[in-house]
């Protein structure tokens, strides 16, 4: 079964525009996609290293995914996993926390501990 909560790695300027808009469209690269990336709780750190490594700033959204509805379809991606993308914007009353994302000196991040 899925995971029941999913997330999205966002920079802070990025969600802190979502946050004045009440919704995130998502980032230039989700836009060119047709869709918003997500990862499930066993696929942050790997996402993170992959796209995002030595970036600070960037905020980690935990999101309801049974919230999203049918425009969440996990899809085949990296290494044949199934990951969650999201086909059209995410409202914000689905987000369930914000976390702030630390780096350490080698420029990996400190993952908090996650629900699934």
């Amino acid at each position: 079964m899925p995971a029941a909560t999913i997330y999205k790695i966002c920079p802070a300027p990025a969600w802190r525009e979502a946050e004045r808009q009440g919704r995130y469209r998502g980032s230039a690269d989700d836009m060119r996609d047709g869709f918003i990336h997500f990862s499930a709780p066993s696929q942050v750190a790997g996402t993170l290293a992959k796209h995002f490594a030595g970036q600070t700033g960037l905020f980690l959204i935990a999101v309801d995914a049974v919230a999203l509805g049918d425009a969440l379809v996990w899809e085949t991606s990296r290494g044949g996993e199934l990951f969650p993308h999201l086909y059209g914007e995410l409202d914000l009353g689905a987000v369930a926390d914000v976390f702030t994302l630390s780096t350490r000196a080698d420029g990996s991040h400190v993952v908090p501990e996650l629900v699934s």
